[in-house]
């Protein structure tokens, strides 16, 4: 078996030895994604922009490993305040769609006091 590591250019990946995605065929594993902007690595203020950012991060390394959120099988969520994640939840219904993960919610203290959720999941590579 080839395992492919993704990375997202991201400096915290060097910086502490670890990448956005492993491909273990047939699974895709996505690390612990937070709201950074993907593109300036701004983190907004709100709970919602950062779990929109989360998902664009997971929706570009899920593409760059050759699969989508249709695929995903497990999800799991981690907020510092339980009152930030229902204001997530149109975005993760409208990420997953038809196609709902198990999911597991984790209330903890993150890296940084001003992150507001972080989301790891597990997908498999579609059928060739």
């Amino acid at each position: 078996m080839t395992i492919t590591r993704i990375s997202s250019g991201a400096p915290w990946e060097a910086l502490v030895g670890y990448c956005r995605a492993v491909v273990a065929p047939p699974f895709v594993f996505i690390s612990g994604t937070v709201g950074r902007n993907p593109d300036t690595g701004e983190l907004p203020a709100d709970v919602e922009g950062q779990c929109a950012n989360a998902l664009t991060i997971i929706g570009r390394a899920l593409a760059a490993a050759g699969t989508d959120f249709a695929q995903v099988v497990r999800v799991t969520y981690y907020l510092a305040d339980r009152a930030d994640f229902e204001p997530c939840w149109p975005q993760l219904r409208a990420a997953f769609g038809a196609h709902p993960p198990a999911s597991t919610v984790i209330f903890a203290d993150l890296l940084d006091p001003a992150m507001k959720i972080e989301i790891e999941v597990t997908a498999t590579l579609p059928a060739s």
